[in-house]
């Protein structure tokens, strides 16, 4: 068996159930769990916590090209605990696995990388921040200045970040809720992120420059046992407001939701289950399923009623845990750009 399948059976217990997205749902017990009113402490909190049974550094980033053209771009690298314990070298209960994509209109390049804890090959650093799975790297002296690299056999890019703003929290001061029997996460976003960089692309390198938000989230039950999957958005306007809005669906057909609206100086306001409401348009055949790639977005409270129009509608990531991911367009009573993922699409 070589390292690659060994890895694979290591996590496809949690793969499996990723599939359906309910293996979020299932027991923590062992496990540490968010707790109301939490106090972060930075930088030791941009770092692991393997306490907790889930965890990702998840960016995104909207970019246009100098051929004027608009493309997406995705680095994230997940940890997945299969003990609550943490133990020295090849005993450590620590599984990292890692995606990268670029979307363009006509294109979407994804791939993945998998590697165990404890021996090296992957793992975050508080400070200087260093988050790394094989040579694949989201680094620099803080969380503001970062420098970021990843490649595929299609792709491969190399990116530098800068903080405009600060960071924010979401939910109540970063305990996130995600289902009305009380599963939650911490989860705080920096979205404020200048980038640029190079893409290496099949048709060739292309200099790109944008914004990029990146999330922090840790959790150990995030979902219920009747939720099977979410629609995620952040969506940066126009007029510098940001939206981050999520639903997440369950198995009787409702929705259970969440926002925060971001102002251009970073203060939040949170919005219960029920304020943000993202309603499906259009379907596109991908991958063998129907998956929604435009949407109504409502927030009424802020007088947010946008279209969202996926850049790319077969931004499909074909990998161990299937999902959508892909840059976004809006319009309506706000203009601008974002990011959509959705899971749990069979």
């Amino acid at each position: 068996m070589n390292a690659r399948v060994f890895l694979f059976c290591c996590l496809w217990p949690f793969c499996a159930l990723a599939q359906g997205f309910s293996g979020l749902g299932s027991g923590a017990e062992g496990f540490s769990t968010p707790q109301p009113d939490p106090v972060f402490n930075f930088p030791a909190d941009h770092g692991a916590h393997p306490d907790y049974r889930i965890e990702w550094w998840y960016l995104t980033a909207n970019l246009t090209g100098a051929d004027g053209r608009e493309y997406g771009l995705q680095w994230t690298l997940f940890r997945s605990a299969l003990a609550p314990e943490e133990r020295e070298g090849w005993r450590s209960p620590q599984i990292w696995f890692a995606h990268a994509a670029v979307t363009t209109p006509e294109d979407h390049f994804a791939t993945e990388r998998f590697a165990r804890g404890g021996i090296g090959q992957a793992g975050v650093r508080a400070a200087p921040f260093r988050a790394w799975i094989d040579e694949w790297s989201l680094e620099g002296p803080d969380f503001d200045t970062l420098s970021m690299t990843a490649a595929g056999p299609d792709f491969s890019y190399k990116m530098s970040l800068e903080a405009q703003g600060p960071l924010v929290f979401h939910g109540e001061s970063g305990f996130s809720v995600k289902s009305a029997q009380g599963q939650a996460s911490y989860y705080y976003s920096q979205p404020f992120y200048r980038i640029e960089g190079t893409l290496k692309l099949p048709g060739g390198d292309m200099p790109v420059t944008g914004s990029a938000w990146l999330d922090r989230e840790w959790s150990s039950q995030p979902l219920s046992e009747n939720q099977s999957g979410w629609d995620w958005f952040s969506l940066s306007f126009a007029d510098g407001n940001k939206l981050m809005g999520f639903q997440l669906r369950q198995t009787d057909g409702t929705r259970y939701s969440s926002s925060t609206w971001i102002a251009p100086d970073g203060t939040t306001t949170a919005h219960p289950d029920g304020a943000f409401v993202a309603r499906p348009v259009r379907q596109t055949p991908v991958a063998g399923r129907d998956v929604p790639t435009t949407w109504q977005v409502q927030l009424p409270q802020k007088g947010v009623d946008v279209t969202v129009q996926a850049l790319n509608p077969a931004a499909w990531m074909d990998l161990a845990i299937p999902y959508w991911e892909g840059p976004v367009t809006l319009t309506g009573s706000h203009t601008g750009r974002g990011y959509l993922e959705m899971t749990g699409y069979e």
